[in-house]
């Protein structure tokens, strides 16, 4: 497995905004750690001489790292073994399996968000949902990558899955049948009254391209006559930073997209609008076609919620700030930190939290998130009322960085006003044949609406 193989693959299969680290300044050692690393020496000496059973170095050496980075945050973890094959396989774009985002939360396997039309995602997977038995067998306080390596298989293979989905008093048992998974980070359909959609699903390679020609596409299909764009990013869990940078920068002809700060010197960065370095990917005649702000005549939305995190909160972050769009769902994760990829040799490597980012008004998503400008709640989802008593986000994950900012606490809340508009019933809004209210009421938004009701960029400053 080669180290560049690694870092093109990460963004494809973690909930992060990943960047690779090609130089990293080695820590100096503090003398008085020097009592701290004779603890950790005598501990291997005694459990090499007096476990029960004979134990290999490198699963020793593996337990220490792991546990060095867990007690950091949720997000830092080591990388090596399975988990870099699985990274191998997410780099031809499909594999065979279940597809699941998922990571573990204090020892069971939660899923983030299942892939669209995956598998899972036809069997009623949602996110949120914890994963505690695999064809029978308790998986609780397994690692990751064994339970996932369990669940991919053979095509047309099935496994037997129990879930505990919050707010239900028993568990599901759901039988999914392994499918080959062709990862499409960028889908796109023509609704009614010539409304776009553009659903992003993940950041990995080349999304800022495919959403340039989604929107090529849909122009053609409206013959040039658009009313109106929704950008999805709802259950997208993240991905590549610059490829955040890049799409936000479609949208947008000048000004900050984003701010990154770390402690080390080299992980303060600052991301602008229409700057052929958020496109250094690319060949220079392609990134200057990017270049400029499409869609700049029509309004625009952009769709979030729950499980909505990092890279998708930079994108909505930048787009409210300047007005461009008009933030609509529920709030957004509240992961507003970067994770590098650092290399230990030529097998091995470590995903470390090295900075925290900020939207172009200055404010951290860490723990709060994206709070829309208009909440809307999925009220085709029949399970809505119990999933968001018991939904988690990043403020709930143990460990999690705290908003360096400071946070009030009524960000964290959500409205439990009743709001009039919506009082329909998921049963009600199937006989109409709504399978989303959310993207249904975006659309319905932008058919009885202009450009300067949607984004009033032109008339208010940044907010403080």
């Amino acid at each position: 497995m080669k180290m560049a193989d690694l870092l093109r693959s990460a963004a494809l299969v973690t909930a992060v905004a990943l960047i690779p680290a090609t130089t990293a300044g080695m820590a100096q050692i503090d003398g008085r750690a020097g009592p701290e690393f004779a603890k950790l020496f005598a501990a291997y000496q005694q459990v090499k001489a007096n476990y029960v059973e004979d134990v290999e170095d490198d699963q020793l050496i593996r337990g220490a790292i792991n546990g060095m980075l867990g007690s950091l945050d949720p997000h830092s973890s080591y990388v090596d073994g399975s988990a870099l094959q699985r990274l191998t396989t997410m780099i031809d774009g499909n594999y065979s399996g279940l597809g699941l985002s998922v990571v573990l939360d204090d020892g069971a396997v939660k899923v983030v968000s299942p892939f669209k039309g995956s598998p899972a995602d036809k069997a009623g997977i949602k996110a949120g949902d914890f994963i505690t038995h695999l064809d029978g067998e308790l998986i609780y306080g397994n690692d990751l990558d064994s339970s996932v390596a369990r669940m991919r298989g053979e095509v047309g293979t099935s496994i037997e899955l129990t879930v505990f989905r919050p707010g239900r008093e028993e568990p599901l048992e759901v039988s999914v049948t392994r499918g080959v998974i062709e990862l499409e980070p960028v889908t796109y359909e023509l609704q009614g009254g010539n409304v776009g959609v553009i659903s992003v699903n993940e950041f990995s390679t080349n999304v800022g391209r495919d959403v340039y020609t989604a929107w090529e596409a849909l122009q053609r299909e409206a013959d040039g006559s658009l009313s109106g764009l929704i950008l999805d990013l709802r259950s997208n869990p993240g991905g590549s930073l610059d490829e955040a940078v890049g799409l936000s920068d479609l949208f947008l002809s000048e000004g900050r997209i984003v701010t990154q700060r770390g402690r080390a010197r080299g992980e303060n960065v600052h991301y602008d609008a229409d700057k052929l370095s958020n496109y250094r990917h690319l060949p220079r005649q392609q990134a200057q076609r990017y270049m400029g702000e499409i869609a700049a005549d029509l309004p625009l939305i952009v769709l979030i919620d729950a499980g909505s995190a990092s890279a998708s909160e930079i994108v909505a972050g930048a787009l409210q700030d300047h007005r461009r769009a008009l933030v609509m769902g529920e709030r957004s994760f509240g992961k507003g930190s970067v994770q590098s990829l650092l290399p230990l040799g030529r097998d091995a490597a470590i995903k470390l939290t090295t900075a925290r980012y900020y939207t172009p008004a200055g404010h951290s998503v860490q723990e709060g998130g994206i709070k829309p400008d208009i909440a809307v709640p999925q009220l085709s989802d029949p399970d809505l009322e119990l999933r968001n008593k018991y939904l988690m986000r990043e403020s709930d994950l143990r460990g999690h960085l705290v908003n360096d900012l400071g946070i009030e606490v009524e960000a964290l809340e959500d409205d439990t006003i009743d709001d009039p508009r919506f009082k329909i019933t998921a049963a009600e809004l199937e006989e109409q044949g709504v399978k989303d209210f959310q993207l249904h009421y975006a659309a319905e938004t932008l058919r009885r609406t202009t450009l300067a009701t949607v984004a009033l960029r032109n008339t208010v400053e940044l907010r403080n």
